[in-house]
């Protein structure tokens, strides 16, 4: 056995109530005194809440999903004509990425507390959109030095939207067991992220409002993002990001509809990777247990209900193979790619 890990330096504080006493902290650690809070309208009531009490010059609201570059540069100016010294962010991932991006050009630390499961609180990549092309990228000065669970914030996210959000951060498991980076410990996490989510998704369906659920699922998303910030982005992110950036689809619900058609492109390819998954949900093979699951949950199936247009097809082909990663178990020929898109596009 011989590998190359990376663990990133990042406090962690996870307890359910404890939102705005676990902020107080961290920010008082970073010695901060003008904070510029970060959160969408729909956000505002929990980030007034959580945020009493600091030092705040500035609340900004204007987040928009994958973080178009004009929405990053007036964030950018805030900061800037403010004078900030520390960045809290309040909500899912296009709040997380919108000072991530600011972080990025400023070096600004970010507390990050997370409302939905998208886990990019946890990793250190950015991503910015221009011109119906999204680009990501790693830099350690994006990664939030704190991040605040609470996973009382994500009780009164929908249902369906917390299905979309867990099953994406189902994604970050499976694309870290065959990313480029992929070794024993970032594997481990996501198995432990898959059994999570498994347990807690199901629980947040029949009763949204009990804390154990979403407890459960917020501790498999925080894995599953450790898990992929080490491993990196494979096949199944780079297909997601393209779609998202050529036609503006919703982030959580394109990955929750690729995702089964990644698994089942890959699995055959990666037979110890595909029995871990397997024991983690509790089924014969993976992409039986994944089948299982979404149908509990009623998951989005195919991405012509998001919105994307059938002669998007081939363009999306050509891009996802241009950008697909080195070392994907299975070979990323134009014919496979257009057929899987096809198959995500029409829920076959």
């Amino acid at each position: 056995m011989r590998f190359v890990h990376d663990t990133l330096p990042q406090r962690v504080r996870f307890a359910s109530g404890a939102a705005e006493e676990g902020l107080a902290a961290e920010v008082a650690a970073l010695g901060a005194r003008r904070v510029m809070v970060i959160a969408g309208a729909a956000e505002r009531e929990f980030a007034d809440r959580v945020t009493a009490g600091l030092p705040v010059v500035h609340r900004h609201d204007d987040v928009v999903m994958h973080v178009p570059v004009e929405v990053a540069l007036r964030a950018r100016a805030a900061a800037a004509e403010r004078d900030v010294d520390a960045l809290v962010s309040v909500g899912g991932g296009s709040t997380t990425g919108l000072a991530k991006a600011v972080a990025l050009t400023t070096g600004l630390p970010i507390v990050a507390v997370p409302t939905t499961y998208a886990g990019s609180e946890a990793t250190a990549v950015w991503g910015l959109t221009e011109d119906s092309v999204k680009t990501t990228g790693t830099d350690p000065k994006v990664l939030p030095r704190a991040v605040v669970y609470d996973a009382s914030l994500t009780l009164s996210l929908p249902v369906d939207l917390s299905v979309a959000s867990g099953l994406n951060a189902l994604a970050h498991c499976v694309d870290s067991m065959w990313a480029p980076r992929a070794d024993p410990i970032n594997q481990a996490l996501a198995a432990e992220g898959v059994r999570a989510l498994r347990t807690g998704l199901p629980l947040v369906v029949k009763d949204p409002q009990a804390l154990d659920g979403r407890e459960q699922t917020l501790y498999g998303a925080y894995l599953a993002a450790v898990a992929f910030a080490s491993a990196g982005s494979g096949l199944h992110h780079k297909i997601c990001h393209v779609l998202g950036g050529m036609f503006n689809l919703p982030h959580a619900q394109t990955h929750a509809v690729v995702l089964p058609h990644v698994l089942a492109f890959n699995a055959p390819f990666a037979p110890d990777a595909e029995r871990r998954l397997a024991a983690s949900f509790g089924s014969a093979t993976a992409v039986e247990g994944l089948a299982m699951l979404r149908d509990r949950l009623g998951a989005p199936r195919s991405l012509r209900d998001l919105g994307m247009p059938r002669d998007g097809v081939a363009a999306v082909a050509e891009a996802v193979v241009a950008a697909a990663p080195a070392g994907n178990p299975r070979p990323v020929t134009l014919d496979a790619i257009t057929d899987l898109v096809r198959n995500a596009w029409e829920a076959r």
